[in-house]
């Protein structure tokens, strides 16, 4: 899949989201607060993976795997990349998000002197 479709998926996703049932009617601010406090929904999901995964609950011994891990930690990512949509709504011009993804993990990569 191209980085266009990708973000062009992810766009739809994020309308989706903000148009679902009991989304549509909600105050803007309201709709902001729910996607980032998703995002960190999702993070908790990712650590029950891994405690999961790595055995750390006695009582469930390994429950999950480390492709449930990482399941978990793309759905965070896919969470985020969504709000981050979700922010630039109103822009006239479409996002493409995953050309931010990609300035921003350059920058990264710049600030820990790797290129």
């Amino acid at each position: 899949m191209t980085q266009a479709r990708t973000s062009e998926l992810i766009r739809a996703v994020s309308a989706w989201i903000d148009t679902a049932p009991g989304n549509a009617d909600r105050h803007p601010e309201a709709l902001l607060w729910g996607r980032v406090t998703k995002v960190c929904e999702e993070a908790g999901e990712v650590v029950a993976a891994l405690v999961g995964a790595t055995g750390q609950n006695p009582r469930k011994g390994r429950s999950q795997t480390m492709q449930d891990v990482e399941r978990e930690l793309l759905g965070t990512a896919m969470t985020a990349l969504a709000a981050v949509v979700h922010l630039h709504a109103r822009d006239a011009e479409p996002l493409h998000v995953v050309g931010l993804l990609d300035a921003h993990v350059l920058a990264v990569a710049r600030r820990a002197g790797l290129v």
